[in-house]
C-alpha cells in the first residue's frame, strides 16, 4: 500500500497515493494506519485528495480505525471528492466522521 505520512500542525496526516481504495487494498491500508496508531500517533487526518473511489470495504476499514482509536485520539477526513462524500452521506457516515473539504477545514473546530 503506497501512502504518504507527514506531521502537520500537530497531527499525523496519512494520504493514500492510490486512485482506488477497494477490497484489494483496504486491508493493507487499514494495517498501515493501525501501525501508526500503535506507534502512538493518535491524532490522525486521512487526506483522500488523491483518491477517486472507495468501496464499502474501505468504509469498513475506516470504521474499525475509529473504533480502535476510541477515546484515545481523533480521526478526521479531508479531500473527499463528490462521489466519495455522497457515499458517506448515503450511509450516514458523515455523521460519524469529522469531514473537511481540506486540511485546514478538517482541523478548524473540535469534533462534536
Amino acid at each position: 500500500m503506497n501512502i504518504a505520512v507527514e506531521e502537520w500542525e500537530g497531527v499525523t496526516v496519512v494520504a493514500p497515493l492510490i486512485r482506488r481504495l477497494d477490497a484489494s487494498v483496504a486491508g493493507g491500508f487499514r494495517q498501515e494506519v493501525v501501525s501508526l496508531i500503535e506507534q502512538g500517533h493518535h491524532q490522525l487526518l486521512l487526506d483522500f485528495s488523491q483518491v477517486d473511489f472507495i468501496d464499502s470495504s474501505c468504509l469498513g476499514a475506516l470504521v474499525s480505525l475509529l473504533k480502535l482509536l476510541n477515546n484515545r485520539g481523533d480521526l478526521r477526513l479531508c479531500g473527499l471528492n463528490d462521489n466519495i462524500l455522497g457515499m458517506f452521506r448515503i450511509t450516514r457516515m458523515d455523521r460519524v466522521f469529522h469531514i473537511g473539504a481540506d486540511r485546514q477545514q478538517a482541523l478548524a473546530r473540535p469534533h462534536t
